[in-house]
């Protein structure tokens, strides 16, 4: 599986309540809505930088930190954004995004700039940042990932086999 776009520059720590904030928790539900408020204490110009389909956001450490409600990975495929690059991740947010299908990568960030082509090579595990003409290896995503991924997540993957991938 190949993902490419253009990416959006973020920091380390972006809990997430920085992703869709908690005022909004049960004042919006419809999922539509909820992402035109995405990273809006971070950067309120973000929702109008994302290019849906082709947009990858780009952090450094720790990216999903915080509660564990399934909103934050939610909105950002919600918003059109196809893949998330960080040095690292929150472990619940890093599951519940390959639980709906949103593609998390974990590799060395800091050499990625705003507005940067990337291509993604899930296969190989490798990032290539055409601007720069740097390649970043990440370790490859195991099959029964890329299975979850390709099927939009672990509820499609049931609903469409009727059981869970093999490991």
């Amino acid at each position: 599986m190949t993902i490419e776009g253009a990416s959006i520059k973020l920091g380390d720590n972006i809990n997430t309540d920085f992703i869709i904030s908690g005022r909004y928790k049960f004042a919006i539900t419809d999922m539509k809505e909820l992402a035109k408020h995405i990273m809006e204490d971070v950067d309120p110009s973000f929702p109008s930088k994302v290019v849906p389909g082709k947009s990858i956001i780009v952090a450094g450490e720790n990216f999903g930190m915080g509660s564990s409600r399934e909103q934050a990975p939610l909105v950002i495929k919600e918003c059109g954004i196809v893949a998330v690059i960080a040095k690292s991740f929150a472990r619940i947010f890093y599951r519940n995004g390959f639980n709906i299908g949103l593609p998390l990568i974990e590799a060395d960030t800091q050499n990625i700039g705003e507005d940067d082509g990337l291509v993604i090579d899930m296969n190989k595990g490798s990032v290539k940042d055409v601007t720069r003409n740097i390649q970043l290896n990440t370790k490859p995503l195991p099959k029964f990932m890329q299975e979850l991924l390709a099927e939009g997540g672990l509820v499609n993957y049931y609903r469409r086999h009727k059981k869970l991938p093999d490991i």
